[in-house]
């Protein structure tokens, strides 16, 4: 009787043992958590024609699919002019650097001292800085070094100031583009093993002050090693991105382009210039320099530099729809398919897009939201342009430099997105017209930063165990020796049971 009982106890203590080490076991494995390696910071200069804006991108240390979670942290404008000028006016250029600096001070700020040396900083300079090199080259050599000595200075980690090409723009502005829409992680994570090829993606189109960009996404198998496609891969998957960057066809380098149209057709000898973009009512004097002084302005006729016109504002919609499609040339796409202008190939039009920077400033100008048809920004356009100055200035508080040029803005988008990208009055529907999204800007800069952090090699998550290793050792070490013991007295129970 006695070992039966001392056999029950120790199959009772085995079983318990075994029931606990199990457990033990998968709390220690299973319910272990992670704590985050902390947040990481990168800065990113975007050194435009008419403007610096400094960016402060912040991301786990941990990364998702081999590239950073990165959010925007700080937005802060230089003021001033682009970069490109600097040199030209010694009190404007203590203004840009003193504003810069302030911008810098402001990111400091909010990085932790204990990351800014680890806190990759970087300038891009785009189609201001592009255009400057093709006419002074040792001027924007010189530019570029005084801002590289200036960063290498600061306590973060210096990483390059260089002027990016315009296909590096528009596939920057991409990637920013889709990645604030949210086409790159997916958040159904029963979807995760079916979406083919990355998934739907968004297009977008860029209007800055010297250039203009377009990009989205192509299959596969379109254009491979051909000028304007570019692979790249992103968050698990490979994109096949068609872009192309038109430099001299930002909205100033446009205008001005325009203005030197109408100048060149003037008949008469006098300096007086009808300009049918401009409101009845408005006129002002606009020197040969300011015209003809840009590379982008091809014909420059003899005039001194200092030469004035005088432009007077005619307030023809048709007009300036008119001066504004003599500056492209659409006959080299005659007769070809896939050709938006200038004689650039371009694939067909697919899908949705993102249009930011100029183009969204011009339809909220016109006080469009960010989705309208085509007739209503055409009708919307021709009701603006045939406002007098005097009732412009009297229901729109925007600045005169920039209310004067809306007619043409207006014009010149409607030339671009229909003459040159090919969009037609359905595919239109498809455009958004956008600043930011979830609060960040739409700009190339973060889809650089999104590049560069695949770069940063990606730190492992600290293991955070349920219990301590000594702790967890301990247990398994008593009920173990518990379970063996029990074992044990459960042979030795049975054996005098049996005898």
């Amino acid at each position: 009787m006695a070992s039966r009982l001392a056999g029950s106890l120790a199959l009772f203590f085995l079983l318990a043992s075994i029931a606990v080490l199990i457990a033990v076991a998968v709390v220690q494995v299973h319910k272990r958590t992670y704590e985050s390696a902390g947040q990481r910071f990168g800065i990113v200069l975007d050194a435009g024609s008419s403007r610096t804006t400094l960016y402060l991108y912040q991301w786990p240390a941990e990364k998702e699919n081999n590239t950073g979670v990165v959010s925007q942290n700080l937005s802060c404008l230089v003021e001033g002019p682009g970069i490109s000028s600097l040199g030209q006016d010694s009190i404007q250029d203590q203004k840009t650097w003193s504003s810069l600096k302030n911008c810098v001070a402001k990111a400091r700020e909010a990085i932790p001292p204990s990351l800014h040396s680890n806190t990759t900083i970087s300038l891009g300079a785009t189609a201001g800085m592009r255009l400057l090199r093709s006419q002074n080259e040792t001027a924007s050599d010189e530019i570029l070094q005084s801002l590289e000595n200036y960063l290498k200075g600061l306590p973060f980690s210096f990483r390059n100031a260089s002027i990016i090409s315009g296909e590096e723009e528009g596939l920057y502005g991409w990637i920013t583009a889709n990645y604030l829409k949210g086409n790159f992680l997916e958040r159904n994570l029963w979807n995760l093993w079916v979406r083919p090829h990355g998934g739907e993606t968004i297009g977008s189109m860029d209007l800055g002050g010297a250039s203009t960009q377009i990009a989205f996404n192509t299959p596969l198998d379109e254009g491979v090693g051909a000028e304007g496609f570019i692979r790249v891969w992103l968050y698990g998957y490979g994109y096949n991105v068609y872009t192309h960057s038109f430099l001299c066809y930002g909205k100033n380098e446009a205008h001005k382009r325009v203005l030197a149209a109408l100048v060149l057709a003037k008949k008469s000898p006098s300096k007086t210039v009808e300009n049918p973009c401009f409101p009845v009512g408005y006129r002002t004097n606009m020197s040969a320099a300011d015209i003809f002084g840009s590379p982008c302005t091809e014909q420059r006729p003899v005039y001194a530099p200092h030469e004035q016109f005088l432009l007077v504002g005619t307030g023809d919609p048709a007009g300036c729809r008119a001066v504004v499609h003599t500056i492209f040339d659409l006959q080299s796409c005659h007769g070809l398919a896939n050709c938006s202008f200038n004689g650039v190939y371009q694939p067909a039009l697919s899908g949705h897009f993102l249009a930011y920077a100029g183009f969204y400033h011009t339809a909220n100008a016109l006080k469009l939201n960010r989705s309208f048809t085509l007739d209503l920004f055409n009708s919307t356009t021709f009701a603006f342009c045939s406002k007098n100055w005097t009732t412009l200035t009297a229901n729109y508080e925007i600045k005169e430099k920039y209310l004067m040029a809306h007619c043409f803005s207006a014009n010149y988008v409607y030339t671009l997105l229909v003459e040159g990208y090919k969009f037609t009055a359905e595919t239109w529907n498809n455009i958004l017209f956008e600043k930011t999204v979830d609060k960040s800007d739409i700009a190339w800069s973060l889809g650089y930063m999104l590049t560069l952090s695949n770069m940063i090699p990606a730190e492992p998550k600290l293991l955070r165990l349920p219990m301590d290793n000594s702790v967890f050792a301990g247990l398994l070490f008593m009920f173990s020796s518990l379970a063996i013991l029990s074992l044990m007295f459960l042979i030795i129970s049975l054996v005098r049971v049996c005898y």
